[in-house]
């Protein structure tokens, strides 16, 4: 049963904050929606947004800036949390590992594996709970992205999950977490040492072997600290080339790896995805 944690009116819309206990984490979750005011007249598409490290629904709900683009386009919005959280829960020392830090993959080691199950939790269990109690959202038409770890989780939910999605984007995504220092201590401590496991959550491995989606746009900073380390967006442009995957990624002059340079192309992806969600 969904609980309202709290709700305002914004551009004539509805922002929910909802709270759930969730089968697949063991945990109670948080995550927010944005109903647009074209709710109130029929169904609407859903757009969903998977955070970065350290994140929550918070942050993209405060900073993201899609309110505005979402009511002229008549869009939902979905942004889940990026971990478990609550007692009991395993964390480490470190920001990139345990709380906030999920991967959205399900953790098949202990002691991750008894709650850390986000990628059942963001392709399943979520999916299902918001179909079942918003009847007025249209599942199908559905597009994804998200930011640095949540760019990763965007990619790699949709190849994998083929036709789901009409449109994928991503801002500064990790697209080879099985070659980058963040990916493999989470992938490390999460999966093992069965790097076979990994690449089911890399989307340049994911290209590679045959898996294919819609249209994909990434933005990324040219000023971002993260993009040659553990971003390394040439990785995906050569893949995508490879593969014939429709891909445009744009390098974003200067900007860095904040919600400054989210918020800035926020408006422009979800124009973007409303072209293809028509």
């Amino acid at each position: 049963m969904l609980e309202v944690v709290s709700e305002a009116r914004s551009h004539g819309g509805r922002q929910l904050v909802l709270r759930h206990g969730s089968r697949a984490t063991g945990t109670p979750m948080t995550f927010s929606l944005f109903l647009p005011p074209q709710a109130e007249q029929g169904r609407v598409p859903l757009v969903t947004y998977l955070s970065g490290l350290t994140c929550t629904h918070a942050n993209v709900t405060d900073k993201g800036e899609y309110r505005a683009a979402c009511a002229a386009h008549g869009l939902a919005f979905l942004a889940p949390d990026t971990s478990p959280r609550g007692e009991g829960v395993h964390d480490e020392e470190g920001w990139d590992i345990g709380l906030g830090a999920g991967f959205y993959v399900d953790a098949t080691q202990a002691p991750w594996s008894a709650n850390y199950r986000m990628w059942t939790y963001v392709t399943e269990e979520l999916p299902a709970l918001i179909a079942a109690d918003f009847p007025i959202l249209d599942m199908g038409r559905q597009a994804i992205t998200g930011h640095s770890m949540g760019g990763h989780g965007a990619l790699t939910v949709a190849l994998r999950h083929p036709g789901r999605f009409r449109a994928v984007s991503a801002f500064a995504p990790i697209v080879a977490p099985s070659e980058v220092p963040w990916g493999e201590k989470a992938f490390s401590r999460y999966l093992g040492d069965d790097r076979a496991s990994w690449a089911r959550h890399d989307a340049v491995a994911l290209l590679k072997s045959g898996a294919r989606t819609a249209d994909i746009l990434i933005d990324i900073g040219t000023g971002d600290p993260f993009f040659a380390e553990q971003l390394t967006p040439e990785r995906i442009e050569r893949a995508a080339a490879a593969a014939g995957q429709p891909l445009s990624l744009r390098r974003q002059e200067g900007y860095d790896h904040s919600y400054f340079f989210i918020s800035t192309f926020m408006a422009e992806h979800l124009a973007w995805m409303t072209e293809r969600l028509r």
